[in-house]
């Protein structure tokens, strides 16, 4: 039989670290963690409690430590110090300049409780690495976009945001409530309350011409984000099918999931593609004159006709 003892000791290790880094931990959510049952995480924590760490719990709620109870600098391993390298880049690359800033100056802290082996082998590989981005993800005029949502979420403060939408020219002033960010087909979005809508609304980060923090509090009590984003997948959609050439087919793999796909078979040598589309005015459309020589619609008509459309308004500007 294995000896389950090294296994169990960095689970109650890693089990001590968790416990620091929230304020509140549910049992299940060490269980789903360290995929075990609720019954070892018993049997864990009273393992904690035993050997002189303050652990308070409570029913219903979940465990925490004793205020001003730490454990000195941990040491980390040569798989999680290679783990910063790639989210250093991600930082650098796909969040605004003030988190950028904030993350940078946390690295180093980090860097510094590094073993010098280990520094060396950060330094070997963190040129190395390198991650591009195909469009800004900011506007020049709000560097710190990412840093005041932030803050509006967590002090359930209102934002001031100054927008831009795509089919208008004009910006807009309004009073938002942010509720979270999310980062969805190479663009960072974030959802919030509009006091100016009334209503739950949608925002790209680089359309934000201007963003603040304000002193006003939430006036409503929000769900979390996923309770949004599945409503709004549940919106109304309307099923399309193509007929796709085969050789063209990989090439749509990673954009046809933004626009509904549900399924493909082969027809006669061709692909056929099944989408629930939310948008088959100006997305899908859009989309599909990408590669629509290698394409046929087989329903609805109304696509058919979008897409006639927007070739006619092309030709008539390439005249």
């Amino acid at each position: 039989m294995l000896d389950e003892t090294p296994k169990r000791f960095d689970r109650i290790v890693a089990i001590l670290i968790q416990l620091q880094s929230k304020k509140i931990v549910k049992a299940q959510e060490l269980a789903d963690r360290f995929e075990c049952s609720l019954r070892t995480i018993y049997r864990d924590i009273r393992t904690l409690e035993a050997s002189g760490v303050p652990i308070y719990s409570e029913a219903g709620v979940g465990y925490a430590l004793m205020d001003g109870y730490r454990l000195p600098p941990v040491m980390f391993t040569r798989e999680e110090v290679s783990s910063f390298i790639a989210a250093e880049k991600l930082m650098q690359k796909f969040t605004d300049p003030s988190l950028g800033t904030h993350y940078a100056s946390a690295m180093y802290k980090l860097k510094s409780v590094l073993r010098s082996n280990d520094k060396d082998y950060l330094s070997n590989i963190e040129s190395r690495v390198v991650m591009q981005t195909a469009e800004p993800l900011f506007n020049d005029n709000s560097p710190n976009t990412l840093a005041v949502l932030f803050e509006g979420i967590a002090e359930k403060k209102q934002i001031l945001l100054t927008y831009k939408t795509f089919s208008k020219e004009e910006t807009t002033q309004r009073n938002l409530e942010p509720v979270g960010v999310f980062h969805d087909n190479n663009n960072w979005y974030f959802l919030g309350y509009c006091h100016l809508r009334k209503d739950y609304r949608q925002f790209r980060t680089d359309r934000i011409q201007g963003i603040k923090k304000t002193e006003f509090d939430f006036t409503i009590e929000h769900d979390s984000l996923e309770t949004y984003l599945t409503k709004t997948e549940t919106c109304p959609t309307t099923k399309v099918r193509i007929l796709v050439d085969k050789k063209i087919i990989h090439y749509l793999s990673t954009e046809r999931k933004y626009h509904g796909f549900i399924s493909e078979k082969e027809v006669d040598g061709q692909i056929e593609m099944t989408f629930m589309c939310r948008d088959i005015d100006n997305g899908f459309p859009r989309w599909f004159l990408m590669f629509g020589d290698y394409a046929t619609i087989l329903e609805p008509e109304s696509l058919k006709t979008r897409v006639l459309e927007l070739l006619e308004i092309n030709k008539q500007r390439l005249l």
